[in-house]
């Protein structure tokens, strides 16, 4: 497995992203994120905008809390998640198991380091998991 330090390493930067959505069938979704560290190297901020009016713009925050790497999700609607994380090989992935709304999102680090691919499931009211946000990232600016 490897350390939170190791993931914000491959991530610290900034992307260019890509991808599709199943309950926006043909439309294309793109747009940019930038992962930076906070002022002290304890936290990663991670800020993503989309050029498609129906998928949030949103800032989340990653860290240590409590023993446990979290992200803190907030998008511009008001909502506000709160996601594990773990890093393992050459993926990441962050989920949250709350009964009624499940989701997960995992992202493949490509053999170059400058690109990772990641899809999302969610699973509504305990009805099963279902393909959500696909997302391709291509790292415009390393950090």
């Amino acid at each position: 497995m490897r350390s939170f330090d190791e993931l914000a390493t491959l991530l610290v930067g900034r992307w260019t992203s890509e991808g599709s959505h199943p309950l926006l069938p043909g439309d294309e979704i793109t747009g940019r994120a930038t992962f930076e560290w906070l002022d002290g190297h304890k936290f990663l901020i991670w800020r993503s905008h989309y050029d498609h009016p129906q998928v949030p713009d949103a800032i989340s925050i990653i860290g240590w809390i409590d023993d446990q790497l979290l992200m803190h999700y907030f998008d511009y609607r008001g909502i506000h998640r709160v996601y594990e994380v773990a890093v393992e090989g050459d993926q990441w992935r962050y989920w949250r198991d709350d009964p009624g709304f499940q989701q997960s999102f995992v992202a493949r680090f490509g053999d170059d380091g400058h690109t990772m691919s990641g899809q999302g499931r969610m699973n509504r009211d305990d009805a099963g998991w279902e393909d959500d946000l696909a997302l391709t990232y291509r790292r415009t600016m390393s950090g």
